[in-house]
């Protein structure tokens, strides 16, 4: 396989920046790694303090838990949370993750000539 499919690879599937890390650019992976897994904290702090909203609500309301009171009241939150930080958070992750994909390309694609060059001496 070569190291310019390899890498996009498994940035985009396995993890951003995991197709630099096993390129050997170290900081670049370590890099996109440290932005994208800060974007999932975030959204994920997001999600939970959501979660925790709607589970006050229904608490509250004193009767018993209904599936349509759940649905309600996430579909509340959901149109209600409009977060500048939780988009900026997205955006963050999918930038890192296209990147990511196109940085590990454009590197081993480097290396596949590299080894074409050495090949043909």
């Amino acid at each position: 396989m070569r190291k310019s499919l390899k890498g996009a690879l498994l940035s985009g599937l396995v993890f951003p920046g995991y197709g630099q890390f096993v390129m050997k650019h170290y900081i670049r992976g370590i890099a996109l790694m440290l932005l994208c897994l800060t974007g999932l904290v975030v959204i994920g702090v997001k999600v939970q303090q959501q979660i925790s909203i709607v589970l006050e609500k229904i608490e509250y309301g004193g009767s018993a838990i209904d599936i349509s009171e759940i649905l309600n009241a996430a579909n509340l939150m959901d149109t209600t949370s409009g977060d500048v930080i939780y988009r900026f958070a997205s955006l963050l992750l999918l930038f890192c993750w296209v990147i990511g994909i196109v940085d590990a390309y454009r590197i081993g694609w480097k290396k596949d000539l590299e080894e074409q060059q050495k090949s043909q001496c």
